[in-house]
């Protein structure tokens, strides 16, 4: 009895030791919800405030939990800088994870309070970790692309260089540094510990400024009326530059142009240094500025990397701040900032080596029309790389034959200015794109007038002499003209070649009485009808009426009817883009509800697409579509042009 009490005890104690053994060493699992799975593999101290897992388990190695370095963030960073133990790629990822979660701390702080020198000098710590992981690590960031943590660091990286350089650009605003005359306007600051380089490689402002008014982080910047928005990753600050206040110039300036004022700028920074000690050792720091439209990539630590763009944000800031939807309908009626002239708004900073696409939009319209078509060239590849865009923007007020003369001269002096010897492949094959009395202008562009218009004015005014010079010199260039010869192919859409029967309409001759000129384009008309005065009558004669820009659009109209017959130069390819909201009518009895068929459609075109749609055809992602196919085909042709005889 007594050995098998011995027994019984000596198995509880055996038992009793397993179990302490066993409880030492289990492991329980739990099933984790693919949300949870994704914030664990993903969720870090700029997506969830928290520091990700791979800091935490780096943390763990010394037995600290990440938790702790919420509130003693500079022990953590201490233990991690000054303990061996753990590999180089997680020392470096979870310091600029450390750095970046100061800097975020510290930007929270009440403007007043806040210490301007710790918090640039936490962000440039951020993008000094990040930078000795991507490019100072055994592996390189090719044998890393897969993975999270490299797409983690990469964003601390750009995160803080698009907030180290937004905060010394508010900082130093209000007293800019002398720039180095060096031969690249380097700028040079002693910020804090570090002497920082900010560097312009290939960004060009509008006008003469070397620093913009305004440096906008794209990320901040959300459009409404755009379908998307267009980027590119990549290593680098996405920022839009704003070098204008007036973002629109309405009036008659010496250059008929504008280049984009909302340039977009993608910044990197770089740091000295061929060894992660020499990186993390020093105090010098480059930020240099890149044209995204003109780099998709750059050698950064001997390494070829992709630099990040934003496409959407400038041309999407730039229609957000100018005014057009309001501007073009008081020009029409002779208020607000009356637009005297045609502008030419380049879209990007001008390249040589990408063919020209120049849109024109239609009566009572703006640059506004082109929002999506032109958004969504930018956001084609290849498209983006190969052409450039243009838009402009004048007055719908004034007669078709007044605006042709005035945008020709526009389009070509612009050309003059960038491309004086008329040899860059920019110049040489330019697309036209024209909406509605747009697209009529287009046609004109690509037209040969002969002596069609001149014989028809003269029959209605029978002119000698004196008189007949003196007309002839004033508008004559109106009457005269040849086919663009740097455009190669053009898009007409929804144009109303023939006119519309739509300007016939009561309502619409009513309000066509409101429709005012600018006083200069008036003053030049009374001048001419006073020359096309008989002295020997007494019945005077008036331009100004009969010269009226929805007049010009009736079916009826001498000037349409006529300039619908020119014949289109055998170097352009031609294309129609036609609405159609009357599925019930034949295709040749139908019409956009403003155009009919009849009057859209062209013989000859190379090609011609029918929309269910109304008279914003344009805006349709089938037309979007259309476009894009034809802007593919162009490339294609032929760098000399071709002839269609």
């Amino acid at each position: 009895m007594r050995g098998s009490h011995i027994t019984k005890i000596t198995l509880f104690i055996q038992v009793f030791l397993l179990s302490i053994l066993v409880g030492c060493a289990g492991v329980k699992v739990s099933f984790v919800k693919s949300s949870d799975y994704m914030q664990q593999r993903r969720g870090d101290i700029l997506s969830t405030g928290q520091l990700s897992t791979y800091t935490g388990a780096a943390l763990q190695v010394f037995g600290v939990d990440k938790k702790k370095c919420l509130d003693n963030g500079a022990m953590c960073r201490d233990i991690l800088t000054n303990t061996i133990g753990v590999h180089s790629e997680n020392r470096f990822s979870s310091l600029a994870e450390l750095w970046l979660e100061e800097a975020k701390k510290l930007d929270k702080q009440p403007l007043e309070d806040k210490r301007i020198e710790d918090l640039v000098n936490a962000y440039l710590e951020t993008a000094r970790y990040s930078y000795a992981y991507l490019f100072m690590t055994r592996r390189t960031p090719e044998k890393r692309s897969l993975e999270d943590r490299q797409t983690q660091v990469r964003d601390y990286y750009n995160f803080a260089v698009q907030q180290i350089l937004t905060t010394l650009f508010e900082y130093y605003r209000q007293k800019p540094p002398t720039a180095l005359d060096d031969g690249q306007h380097d700028i040079h600051l002693r910020f804090g510990e570090w002497n920082i380089t900010i560097r312009n490689e290939d960004i060009r402002f509008a006008g003469k400024r070397i620093m913009p008014e305004e440096l906008i982080p794209a990320s901040s910047l959300s459009f409404a009326g755009l379908r998307n928005q267009y980027r590119r990753d990549g290593l680098g600050a996405e920022l839009v530059a704003v070098t204008s206040k007036r973002v629109v110039n309405m009036q008659s300036v010496e250059e008929p142009f504008s280049e984009t004022p909302f340039p977009a700028i993608t910044a990197v920074i770089s740091f000295p240094g061929s060894t992660p000690q020499e990186i993390l050792k020093t105090h010098d720091v480059t930020i240099t500025s890149y044209d995204p439209y003109g780099r998709e990539s750059i050698e950064l630590a001997e390494t070829e990397v992709p630099i990040a763009a934003n496409f959407t944000s400038g041309y999407g800031l730039w229609l957000a701040r100018s005014g057009f939807a309001a501007q073009s309908l008081l020009t029409l009626i002779g208020k607000g900032d009356v637009l005297e002239t045609p502008r030419v708004y380049l879209m990007q900073p001008y390249n040589p080596d990408r063919h020209i696409v120049i849109m024109l939009h239609g009566l009572a319209s703006s640059p506004e029309a082109w929002i999506n078509l032109a958004n969504e060239v930018l956001g084609d590849e290849t498209l983006r790389q190969n052409f450039q865009i243009w838009q402009i923007y004048y007055p719908t007020n004034a007669p078709i034959a007044f605006n042709h003369y005035e945008i020709y001269k526009a389009i070509t002096q612009t050309l003059k200015n960038f491309d004086p010897d008329g040899k860059a492949r920019a110049t040489q094959k330019i697309l036209l794109v024209g909406h509605s009395m747009g697209g009529v202008l287009s046609r004109l562009m690509v037209s040969s007038s002969g002596d069609r218009l001149w014989n028809a004015f003269l029959k209605q005014y029978p002119l000698e002499g004196g008189r007949l010079e003196r007309v002839k010199k004033e508008i004559g260039p109106y009457m005269n003209f040849e086919p663009l010869p740097q455009v190669s192919r053009a898009i007409f859409i929804a144009a109303p070649h023939q006119g519309t029967p739509v300007a016939e309409i009561a309502l619409v001759r009513w309000i066509a009485k409101f429709i005012k000129m600018p006083f200069s384009m008036l003053g030049r008309f009374k001048e001419v009808a006073q020359l096309l005065v008989d002295p020997s009558s007494a019945n005077p004669v008036s331009l100004t009426r009969s010269f009226n820009s929805i007049d010009n659009l009736s079916s009826r109209d001498p000037f349409i009817q006529l300039s619908s017959t020119l014949p289109i130069s055998s170097q352009v390819h031609y294309h129609s883009i036609i609405g159609n909201n009357t599925p019930k009518l034949s295709l040749a009895d139908s019409s956009d509800g403003v155009v009919p068929y009849k009057s859209s459609h062209l013989d000859g075109a190379d090609s011609e697409l029918v929309v269910a749609s109304g008279h914003s055809v344009q805006e349709t992602p089938g037309a979007i579509i259309e476009i894009r196919r034809i802007m593919h085909l162009h490339l294609k042709e032929p760098e000399s042009g071709i002839d269609k005889k």
